[in-house]
């Protein structure tokens, strides 16, 4: 028996059941409920409705629930509709009479609204831990590599020399901002909605401050239709792990690119690449490339849940069900990608030579060359257009740039001493650039920003 069908004339549907219940993947707020349940029941205690035998009976029965869940013992029948209404009536089945008033003064609006926070709660927090665990990854590799540089590419073409430790340190500041942005989603999502009733709150002795602070919540809510209501944090959520989805792919793709024997930056270990059903020499870098292509589908989950909130009214509406299949799969799928790319980026192999070699063309020195002819007091504009003129010429007449440097009667064998290998990427020195001493202010900056970000996360 369902909790409402006394209301109804006829038994539900079976083609009502299957296309309501939830009970196949809200299983897993399972812990979440009875966390909120066991606050519920001291909160009734406290309000005079439960004696402190009947809160005995209660506790002891969720804890009985909770272990049978815990060791799969626990058997779902067809007229469970979702794991809320499944453990409410097991305790009924354990406490007796004494089960019966477990949902007194409480609906399952409020009651899934406050097992979903708790839920996203923790698992923000998780996937924030993750980031921070691949940015240790990113820090460490860029730590160790201080002297390594590769080309670094505007519209996908050859641009200036950077520092590797400079472009990993890119993916890790990106990173940086995932953490700041789900950490203020947590910050707003911490409200206890346990209180609000179906809409309108009680009109028994309930105290939903001090449940909110049994449960862990840092307030509770202000209004109760708004209470039931809101899933702005299953949103933010949703778009902080959209946006989190595409700075893995990001990742992903330049990873991809210097994977191949093109680029030949990068070669991933064994244990982080595939092989081919046909072709016995392949070596493929599945791991980055799910990554650029899970984004998508965090970006979807993202815009299908916005479009589902756009229409509904005040106070709750079982559209709000669809909730938690995509808040569940993109939490999945984020610390998946984070773990995956973490043993990937820790074990795969940098190409110094190669890109060192891709680095080193005398062209990749043009904006040294300007600014040479600016410290000489050339007007930027001016000393632009004397580079690339060189730069044309030297294609077009297929002669040596440092040919035509050095006889210039403006540059010479001072500006021909840019044009050496590795000269141009120490030349990068302003704060937050791409050169050896800005770089090492930069690794000093991040290590700080780390610690900052596990002390925030180590109080969880």
């Amino acid at each position: 028996m369902t909790l409402w069908e006394r209301r109804l004339g006829e038994q539900p549907a079976d083609a009502l059941m299957a296309f309501t219940a939830s009970v196949e993947f809200d299983r897993r707020l399972a812990v979440d409920d009875i966390a909120g349940s066991r606050a519920h029941v001291r909160g009734l205690h406290r309000a005079g409705v439960l004696t402190e035998q009947e809160v005995g009976i209660l506790l002891a029965a969720l804890n009985r629930v909770e272990d049978e869940l815990a060791d799969g013992s626990f058997r779902f029948l067809p007229s469970d509709e979702d794991i809320h209404t499944a453990i409410e009536r097991r305790v009924s089945e354990i406490a007796g009479p004494a089960g019966g008033k477990l949902h007194t003064g409480r609906s399952r609006n409020d009651q899934v609204a406050t097992a979903v926070r708790l839920f996203t709660k923790r698992q923000l927090t998780e996937v924030a831990r993750g980031i921070v665990a691949l940015q240790e990854i990113l820090y460490e590799r860029a730590r160790t590599a201080p002297d390594a540089y590769l080309p670094g590419y505007t519209h996908m073409q050859r641009a200036q020399p950077v520092l590797l430790s400079h472009h990993l340190l890119a993916h890790a500041w990106a990173l940086a901002r995932d953490v700041d942005r789900i950490l203020d989603t947590r910050k707003r999502l911490d409200v206890s909605p346990l209180g609000a009733g179906a809409l309108a709150g009680s009109s028994l002795a309930l105290d939903p401050e001090e449940v909110a602070e049994d449960l862990g919540f840092a307030a509770r809510f202000e209004n109760s239709l708004d209470a039931v209501s809101d899933r702005d944090f299953v949103a933010e959520a949703l778009f902080d792990i959209a946006l989190l989805g595409v700075h893995l792919s990001r990742l992903g793709e330049e990873i991809v690119l210097w994977s191949t024997e093109e680029f030949g930056f990068l070669e991933l270990d064994d244990a982080y690449a595939t092989g081919s059903s046909m072709l016995p020499q392949k070596k493929n870098p599945d791991v980055a490339e799910l990554a650029r292509g899970k984004a998508g589908r965090l970006i979807g989950h993202l815009s299908g849940f916005l479009a589902t909130l756009k229409g509904l009214p005040f106070a709750y509406n079982r559209d709000l069900q669809e909730d938690k299949e995509p808040l569940f799969d993109a939490v999945d799928q984020a610390q998946l990608a984070l773990s995956a790319l973490a043993g990937l980026l820790a074990t795969a192999r940098f190409n110094i030579e190669r890109m060192a070699d891709a680095a080193d063309t005398p062209a990749a020195a043009a904006i040294d060359l300007a600014e040479f002819l600016v410290e000489k007091g050339v007007p930027f504009r001016e000393a632009h257009g004397v580079v690339a003129g060189l730069v044309r010429d030297s294609l077009e007449r297929h002669l040596p740039l440092a040919e035509l440097v050095q006889a210039h009667p403006d540059l010479g064998s001072d500006a021909v001493a840019l044009l050496e290998p590795g000269v141009p990427v120490t030349r990068r020195t302003s704060p937050g650039a791409a050169g050896p001493e800005a770089v090492a202010d930069q690794l000093r900056r991040f290590r700080e920003r780390l610690f900052v970000d596990e002390e925030r996360l180590g109080h969880e």
